[in-house]
Formats: structure tokens, sequence, C-alpha cells
């Protein structure tokens, strides 16, 4: 468990890639590592890694993880290159003030970055998901002005919500463009996202309360109680 609060950036040292996954080593990341142990997980742009090596003092400290199949699709972690800045963060202790969100590490999808717009000391950044697949099902039921999402990692406020759009927008304080990758990131660029699992939890409870299949979906329920409506007036 995380609390999208990025601790520190580190930076992608060596990619090793076949033909089952990736090992991916991570350096310049002492300031993380001083109560690391093998076997701990880290979020790496907000995905949940498992530490399989480390050194606190080499290069900078580093540490090297493993990226199934599964995590490569998932997430942008794969087109990263040697040289890129990667936003991490230790798993949640239970003496730290918790001052994020609930964070999984379990990135749903990807976004594409498609502006970015200062405004003041600030930078507006708006966000499009792709079109939704059976296997990948549109993220935006969980995405509300106001709400929460996690973007690379981070823990961020939605500012706006365009569902015909597939689009959501956040705002980013200056102290925040400085301390994470996103600001520094291009138009186009993809994005990991982690949409809040409360809202997930909501949703599959109230299905399940009203009577609709865990796998028919929200569509479903609708479709029977619209039925049924109908079938009282005769229609």
């Amino acid at each position: 468990m995380f609390t999208g609060l990025i601790e520190h950036l580190g930076t992608v040292a060596d990619i090793k890639l076949d033909g089952g996954g990736c090992t991916l080593t991570v350096s310049d990341a002492a300031p993380i590592l001083g109560d690391c142990h093998i076997g701990d997980s880290i979020a790496v742009n907000g995905a949940c890694l498992t530490v399989t090596r480390f050194d606190a003092q080499e290069n900078g400290g580093w540490f090297e993880v493993w990226l199934a199949n599964e995590t490569l699709e998932r997430t942008d972690l794969g087109e990263r290159k040697i040289g890129d800045q990667l936003n991490l963060e230790r798993a949640m202790g239970p003496h730290i003030r918790f001052g994020g969100h609930f964070v999984q590490g379990h990135v749903d999808d990807t976004a594409t970055l498609t502006s970015k717009t200062p405004d003041g000391d600030s930078l507006r950044l708006l966000f499009q998901l792709g079109e939704p697949t059976t296997a990948r099902p549109s993220l935006l039921p969980y995405l509300i002005p106001k709400g929460y999402v996690t973007i690379d990692g981070t823990s961020l406020t939605l500012t706006e919500v365009n569902d015909s759009e597939r689009t959501f927008g956040i705002m980013l304080i200056q102290h925040t463009q400085e301390k994470i990758t996103l600001a520094k990131k291009g138009v186009g660029s993809k994005v990991n996202i982690e949409v809040d699992m409360v809202g997930k939890y909501v949703e599959k409870s109230v299905v399940a309360a009203l009577g609709g299949g865990g796998g028919a979906g929200v569509r479903a329920l609708v479709e029977k109680v619209v039925e049924e409506a109908l079938a009282k007036k005769g229609i």
C-alpha cells in the first residue's frame, strides 16, 4: 500500500529485456534504500514492484526489479530509456502521516497527455484515455471532479472530467512540478493511471446488492431495471 506522495526521483540505469519480461535497474536511489530489504515493495512510476537486488551506496544507491509482461503491457515502463527519471515511493509505514490516498500500485491502464497549459505558477494537464475494450473497460466511471486519481504514482485531485471526450484534467502546483516527473513529460507522452480503488468496491457492492452479476457490470444492471419498469407498464 502506498500514499501517492513521491519520495524521490530515481534514474533508469539499465534495462534487460527477454521473452519473459524485463529487469530494470534504478540508480540515484540512496535516499529510499536506507531501510531496504530484498523482497520489499517500491512503487516505480506507480507500479508496485519487488526489489530483487540492491546496493545502498554504489552509483548513488541502486535497486533492481523484475517487470512481468503484464506490467509491461499495462504501464509505460517498457518505454523508459536509460537516463529517464522515475517517481519512487516506498510502501507506506504504519508510523507515517497519511497525506495522499489509498494507492495499491496496481496500474489500471495508461492515458495520453494531450495538453499542458500554464496557470500562474501552476500547470494544468489534460489526459485522454484510450477506447475501452472488453479486456480493459472504461475507467471513466471511477473519475469524478475533485476525486482522486494516481498518475505515474502521484496522488492528484481531478479538476475536470469529460466522459464524451474520454478526457480528464489535473493541476500541478509549483512545488509538485519540482518533485515529480509529470511536469517534464511532453504532449503525446503516456502516463500510468490507477483509479481510486474505493470506487471499484462501491460499484461492485452496489451491483451485487441490486442483484447484478459481478461480470455483467452496471450496463446489464441498468438494462434489467429498465426492462422491469417497462414490463410493469405492459410495454
